[in-house]
């Protein structure tokens, strides 16, 4: 995957110690409902669209920036579905980061699904009852984008 040119700067600073990040991950269903997922390149696995917002970038138009730029697909946010502090990362370098995903729900306004960059080895269009296998990660926030419910997120520790 690309590391973004400020993550860079920090690591040149910073070395592999933890970074806290925003995260983005987008869900987005074609007007037949199906759901747009990329294989990637790095895990060879199905998943759902994501990235890191640049610095000042709102997190909706990263949305629509990555899913663009990974499967050359126009999206329209919808809705915020769920908000997560996820757990720490080490990636193969041995740098560390956390992201805090914002996931939106995002409608497909136009484009065709295709392979648009690097990070992925195939896209498609797959229905949410006929899905291959994803982590947890990438189900959990498909079923929320599929509910009318409030956004979630973690119950709050008492204090």
């Amino acid at each position: 995957m690309a590391t973004p040119d400020f993550i860079r700067t920090l690591r040149a600073t910073a070395g592999r110690q933890l970074l806290w990040l925003p995260g983005v991950t987008a869900i987005v269903f074609d007007d037949e409902g199906r759901v747009l997922l990329g294989r990637r390149s790095d895990t060879r696995r199905w998943s759902v669209i994501g990235g890191i917002p640049e610095p000042g970038e709102q997190p909706a138009d990263c949305a629509v920036r990555e899913v663009h730029e990974e499967t050359a697909v126009h999206c329209v946010p919808e809705r915020v579905v769920l908000v997560q502090a996820l757990q720490p990362v080490t990636y193969d370098n041995g740098d560390v980061c956390q992201y805090m995903d914002i996931t939106f729900r995002c409608k497909a306004v136009g484009g065709e699904a295709r392979v648009n960059d690097d990070e992925s080895l195939e896209v498609g269009w797959f229905a949410v009852d006929a899905l291959p296998d994803l982590h947890d990660f990438a189900l959990f926030r498909i079923k929320q984008a599929l509910t009318e419910e409030p956004t979630w997120f973690a119950p709050a520790t008492p204090g």
